[in-house]
């Protein structure tokens, strides 16, 4: 397999699970499905892959040497190309599971920041911390309401 289809692979494999925390975030299989890492093994393990392919003796001093002129020559090779957006597949999914998760929490809304962190992961980051801020400013009530509820929820999804 080239490193262009296992990076077109990576690409697609992310979808679904931000399909599933932005449209069907209460769904019982996506708190199922988010609650595990393994789409995070998945995707380190092809970060993993990408670094060690990456690496040579000829950019190995540009790693070493980290100035803006030399992470321009690096990611100018495809396969350093590949294993920088691979990390940002991961982490911005590693943080798109931490907003859809405080979400399930405190019952903020989090469509549009899961959205941005899809597109942007710091923006979606922003955009999380933000609302949460707004909501606990603005509507405490809610905040309390809501946390309550999802206790509700937990203790009785132990019960059965």
């Amino acid at each position: 397999m080239t490193i262009s289809q296992i990076f077109n692979i990576a690409n697609l494999f992310v979808l679904p699970f931000w399909a599933l925390m932005i449209l069907l975030p209460n769904w019982k299989v996506t708190q199922r499905i988010m609650a595990s890492y393994l789409p995070f093994v998945v995707l380190a393990g092809v970060y993993l892959y990408f670094f060690i392919n990456s690496v040579t003796p000829e950019n190995a001093q540009d790693f070493s040497n980290l100035e803006l002129a030399n992470i321009a020559r690096l990611f100018a090779d495809e396969k350093v190309a590949a294993t920088g957006w691979v990390h940002y597949l991961v982490m911005d999914l590693f943080v798109g599971r931490w907003i859809y998760w405080e979400g399930q929490k405190t019952g903020v809304w989090t469509i549009h920041s899961l959205a941005l962190c899809l597109f942007a992961g710091p923006m979606g980051l922003l955009s999380h911390i933000c609302t949460e801020w707004i909501s606990k400013k603005f509507f405490p009530k809610f905040q309390e309401n809501k946390a309550v509820t999802v206790a509700e929820q937990q203790i009785s999804s132990t019960k059965s």
